[in-house]
C-alpha cells in the first residue's frame, strides 16, 4: 500500500469520478484506475462499485476514514518536517556545565534570541556526565561539558574542542599546605577532600588522579557548587582539586587560597592537571537551522574569548577572570 494509493482513493470517493479525481490529484485518469487498482489488489477487496457514479462498496466505506486520518497524519508530520528544515522549532534545549552558565552563555543566549525569537531555549545546568546522557537520551539537542572519551564514542556524536583549563588546589588561608608554591601529592592526599557529586567529571578526574597513584582518596564531602565549596574550605582542614572556572570568586577571597599541584615529583610524566570542556552534538541535529546557528555561536564566542588571552591566566590576570572563564 502506498500514499499515493490512498490519495487516489480519497478523490474519487470524494468526487465520486475516477476523471474529477484525475483533475484533482493533476494526474491522467488511466494513472488514478492504475491506483485504485493496485490498492485494491494489496487489499484482496473491491472498494468502488464501476457504474456512471464511481460508489463506495463496504469495503470502500469502511477504508474511507481510516484513509482520510492516514492522510491526515502525513500532511501534519510533512508540515512540521517542512518547519524544522526551516527553522521552526518550538524549542532549543541545552545541558552544561555550571560555569558556562555562569560566564559564557548569557552574551551567546541574548545573540541567539535575537535570531531566533520563536525559539525558546531551555538551559539546565548539570554534571557533565548526567549531560551527555540525557543528550544520548534525546532530552538536549546540545550538551557544553567536561570531555569524556568514553561516552562520546557513537559515530554519530559531534565533538568540537572549546578550551582546556588548569585544575587547582583549595585551601584555606591559614591552611598547612599553603606556605607551598606548588604542592606535593603526597602532602596533598594526607587531608580530606571535597569532591563534586556523582555524575560530575571532576570527580571523575579527581577518582582517576589518586588511583593512578596508587593513593587512597579521603572523600570527606560531595558538593556540587563553588560557593559551597569555597564555604567548607574556608573552615580549615578539608582541601578540594576544583577547575580554575570554580575559582573565579576565590581569587579575591582573603580567607581562601589557592595553589597549583606538583606533577614533576612523581614518574607518570604526568603535564599539568587540567581538563578539557567540550561541545557535543549530533550530525543529524547539526541539520536543524536553530541548533546549527547556536552550535557556531558558541564556536565563534570561544574563538574570539581565547584570541586575545592565549597564554594568560587568570590567576596573572585576575581583571579578566570573568572575560575568559578559564
Amino acid at each position: 500500500m502506498r500514499l499515493e494509493q490512498l490519495q487516489a482513493f480519497l478523490a474519487v470517493a470524494e468526487t465520486g469520478s475516477f476523471q474529477k479525481a484525475a483533475q484533482r490529484c493533476s494526474v491522467t485518469q488511466s494513472t488514478i484506475s492504475r491506483q485504485i487498482q493496485a490498492l485494491e489488489s494489496d487489499l484482496e477487496m473491491t472498494l468502488f462499485h464501476r457504474n456512471a457514479q464511481a460508489k463506495l462498496t463496504v469495503a470502500g466505506d469502511r477504508l474511507l476514514p481510516r484513509a482520510r486520518k492516514i492522510c491526515q497524519e502525513w500532511q501534519a508530520a510533512t508540515t512540521e518536517l517542512n518547519e524544522l528544515r526551516a527553522g521552526k522549532q518550538p524549542e532549543l534545549c541545552v545541558a552544561a556545565i555550571h560555569s558556562l552558565c555562569a560566564y559564557h552563555l548569557p552574551p551567546v543566549l541574548q545573540e541567539f534570541c535575537s535570531i531566533y525569537p520563536d525559539v525558546q531555549l531551555r538551559v539546565t545546568a548539570l554534571g557533565s556526565d548526567r549531560a551527555l546522557k540525557v543528550l544520548k537520551d534525546g532530552l538536549v539537542d546540545l550538551a557544553i561539558v567536561m570531555h569524556n572519551r568514553f561516552m562520546v564514542t557513537s559515530p554519530d556524536m559531534v565533538v568540537e574542542t572549546l578550551y582546556d583549563e588548569p585544575i587547582k588546589l583549595l585551601i584555606a588561608a591559614q591552611h598547612p599546605l599553603a606556605h607551598y608554591t606548588q604542592v606535593p601529592w603526597e602532602e596533598l592526599a594526607r587531608y580530606p577532600q571535597v569532591v563534586f557529586k556523582d555524575g560530575y567529571g571532576m570527580q571523575r578526574i579527581v577518582q582517576e588522579q589518586f588511583a593512578r597513584r596508587g593513593t587512597v582518596l579521603k572523600a570527606a564531602l560531595e558538593l556540587n557548587t563553588p560557593d559551597a565549596f569555597c564555604g567548607v574550605v574556608r573552615q580549615g582542614e578539608m582541601v578540594a582539586l576544583l577547575p580554575e572556572s570554580s575559582l573565579i570568586d576565590a581569587y579575591n577571597d582573603s580567607t581562601l587560597t589557592i595553589r597549583q599541584v606538583a606533577t614533576s615529583d612523581n614518574a607518570l610524566g604526568d603535564p599539568p592537571l587540567s581538563r578539557r570542556v567540550v561541545m557535543v552534538t549530533t550530525s543529524d541535529r547539526l541539520e536543524i537551522p536553530p541548533i546549527r546557528k547556536f552550535h557556531d555561536l558558541i564556536l565563534q564566542h570561544f574563538a574570539q574569548a581565547a584570541a586575545p588571552l592565549l597564554g594568560q591566566t587568570i590567576e596573572d590576570t585576575p581583571s579578566l577572570a570573568r572575560e575568559i572563564g578559564a
